[in-house]
């Protein structure tokens, strides 16, 4: 294969159908920002957006924006939105508190829809709070319950009589390598079970069908690919045809079919207002509303296609320019292997000096990030990455390995967030 030069990535940039969106967003002069898959970039109508409900709402209308501003309403009102980037029908999504709570909440209902099974079923490598949330539901629940673990290439072929619900991470978070949904959900549907699939990598990422997959419930983040800052609200899916009978526990005021009557007993909702708990934060809801007019306006597959060839990009160029440096790819190599994903939205690599490396590229302006024990993630963000951010910081890791930079003392130390 001929080595890739610089003019190469020129003409893969220029030939780039969604090179305009990265002019709306805020990205520091300098920087190559390739740990969107932990928080996105700051869309430039974010702080006019916030702005103006500070001033223009909170500050004009007071208490009269929960009905003027449609604050009240706007959990629902963004979930409709939000529900075309995830494969999801109106009424179907809920822009609700965060990832781990809407988990808890949606498990629960599971697992009382399935009140003669025992099991959940995961893989360890799931991301960490969801096994975190299953283990004290379970212990809330008096320990009637086990947590089944199995590796993530072999969760379809555990799946039995006794299982309740399977509950994955869509796209695994250290490696980026992403689940067959449909054929696991198919799956856990021919034995009785439910799914629960945590979204937290995957929506904004590339396309996601939770419909045309045949999925029960979803939870996924905003702040990541969705780009809603910090902290940003989190959503949660109820399938339609489960509605009626799905009953979370945080039986909120909000969740009751008429929150204003202030009655003694809950009754819940009908839908997926239910499943809204407490009074929103509205400064969070208008941060993500002005960032999902960016991600509407672009075409998923088109973002799919992008993030494909920046992944495949970044894999060739670190293989051409540190074949022997000791880097060992975790990521699927092909973003189709095995699986119709295969790959997100993200390539890793596994290396003993994982952490110092990532501190030494972080100091020239790099920016991945690092996961135990050993794992540099790099993640790319078709909106507003280039391919030539992507050239730029594999010749930077280069000049980091060149100098031995990486064996500072200090980049050594942990911080408290790696």
């Amino acid at each position: 294969m001929d080595r890739l030069n610089s003019a190469d990535i020129d003409r893969l940039d220029t030939d780039d159908p969604l090179r305009g969106f990265r002019d709306r967003f805020v990205l520091p002069e300098g920087v190559i920002y390739l740990d969107g898959n932990s928080l996105g970039a700051l869309p430039r109508a974010v702080p006019e957006r916030v702005s103006r409900m500070l001033t223009d709402e909170w500050g004009r209308n007071l208490i009269g924006g929960w009905l003027k501003d449609g604050w009240m309403d706007k959990p629902l009102a963004l979930g409709d939105r939000l529900a075309g980037l995830i494969g999801a029908g109106p009424g179907e999504v809920a822009v609700v508190d965060t990832t781990s709570i809407n988990l808890f909440k949606l498990l629960s209902a599971a697992l009382a829809m399935r009140p003669d099974r025992r099991v959940i079923l995961s893989n360890p490598e799931n991301f960490p709070t969801d096994l975190y949330m299953a283990q004290g539901l379970i212990e809330q629940l008096g320990g009637r319950h086990e947590l089944r673990l199995v590796p993530e290439t072999g969760i379809a072929g555990a799946i039995d009589e006794d299982t309740a619900v399977v509950m994955l991470t869509e796209t695994n978070f250290k490696s980026g390598a992403v689940f067959d949904m449909a054929a696991v959900t198919a799956a856990a549907h021919a034995k009785g079970a439910l799914t629960l699939w945590d979204l937290a990598h995957s929506a904004g990422a590339f396309p996601v069908d939770l419909n045309a997959c045949g999925g029960d419930f979803a939870v996924g983040c905003s702040y990541k690919y969705l780009n809603a800052g910090p902290g940003g609200p989190a959503f949660l899916f109820v399938a339609s045809r489960h509605q009626a009978d799905a009953r979370q526990p945080l039986t909120g005021w909000l969740g009751h079919a008429d929150p204003f009557a202030f009655q003694t007993d809950f009754r819940p909702a009908e839908g997926i207002r239910r499943h809204v708990c407490s009074s929103p934060g509205v400064i969070g809801l208008v941060a993500l509303e002005a960032a999902l007019d960016v991600m509407l306006d672009a075409d998923m597959h088109a973002i799919r296609r992008k993030s494909i060839a920046l992944g495949d990009l970044f894999i060739r160029l670190v293989e051409q320019e540190c074949p022997d440096a000791g880097f060992q790819l975790i990521s699927p190599r092909a973003a189709h292997e095995t699986r119709p994903w295969g790959r997100g939205s993200q390539v890793s690599f596994a290396h003993p000096d994982g952490y110092a490396i990532i501190q030494s590229l972080i100091a020239r302006g790099v920016i991945g990030d690092f996961r135990d024990p050993d794992v540099l993630r790099f993640g790319f963000t078709p909106l507003y990455t280039r391919f030539a951010d992507v050239w730029d910081a594999v010749q930077q890791l280069r000049a980091v390995l060149d100098a031995d930079e990486h064996r500072d003392p200090t980049y050594a130390v942990r911080a408290a967030v790696t």
